[in-house]
């Protein structure tokens, strides 16, 4: 069984007024979300927390009622747990939507997601958008997330993209919530070890430090204490840090 220790934070920062950021943290159900929102006149900040509830909502009825609720979009070659966690983020996508379909001033209004949902013995990761899943084990970092940007693409064809299309096409997102009436997250599932610890962003933080500088953070000091390290965490961005204590 997987012991977790987590914290998370949000902070809006000096230069907006709004925070589109969302996150979501559930030790009970060793749920992890964070959704960086977008859109103008607060459609953002609407989106990204709808993200978040409704996959708290989602988990909470199916853990409750077991298999009592079908799950949508079930991919064979993937867990029950993954394919419980892949249902919560399309029912995300289609409320989100909806209500911009619906309502002229969320017109356009999407978001990102990244979760982490932990079972027994193994560590789920899915996303849509930008917002990075760091891995960090045996003081290596690796990212458990897809990042989907034009610049992000096009570097798994040509190594030289970025350099050639500019950081105009950085965040420039290929994928996200709400956009569309179907979404393709990407997932992965991995074995947990004691001493992992897993790291969910925002681009307001991994834009100001880099995966080096957060391992450093994380692995000398509580999820607690890390969440709010002012030497590293930006003025603006979302972040929850979980750390598997016993698996």
């Amino acid at each position: 069984m997987i012991v977790v220790e987590s914290a998370g934070m949000t902070d809006v920062g000096k230069k907006r007024k709004g925070n589109e950021d969302s996150l979501h943290l559930d030790d009970d159900q060793q749920i992890y979300v964070v959704a960086d929102g977008m859109g103008g006149h607060q459609a953002g900040e609407v989106a990204s927390g709808l993200v978040v509830k409704t996959i708290q909502d989602h988990m909470n009825r199916i853990r409750n009622n077991d298999e009592a609720e079908e799950l949508a979009h079930i991919d064979q070659r993937l867990s029950r747990e993954a394919n419980r966690l892949l249902s919560s983020i399309h029912l995300s996508n289609r409320i989100i939507f909806q209500k911009a379909s619906d309502k002229p001033g969320y017109r356009g209004m999407g978001s990102t997601v990244s979760a982490v949902f932990f079972t027994d013995h193994t560590a789920i990761a899915a996303n849509v958008g930008d917002s990075p899943i760091y891995l960090i084990r045996n003081n290596e970092v690796s990212n458990l997330s897809v990042l989907h940007t034009v610049i992000a693409e096009q570097m798994a064809i040509n190594p030289d993209a970025e350099r050639q299309l500019g950081q105009n096409f950085k965040h420039m997102l290929t994928r996200a919530m709400g956009i569309d009436r179907t979404v393709e997250p990407d997932t992965c599932e991995i074995q947990c070890f004691k001493d992992d610890i897993i790291v969910i962003a925002s681009d307001g933080l991994t834009d100001k430090v880099s995966p080096a500088e957060i391992r450093n953070e994380v692995q000398n000091q509580s999820s607690k204490a890390a969440c709010q390290a002012r030497s590293i965490w930006p003025m603006t961005g979302a972040a929850t840090t979980t750390s598997p204590s016993s698996c």
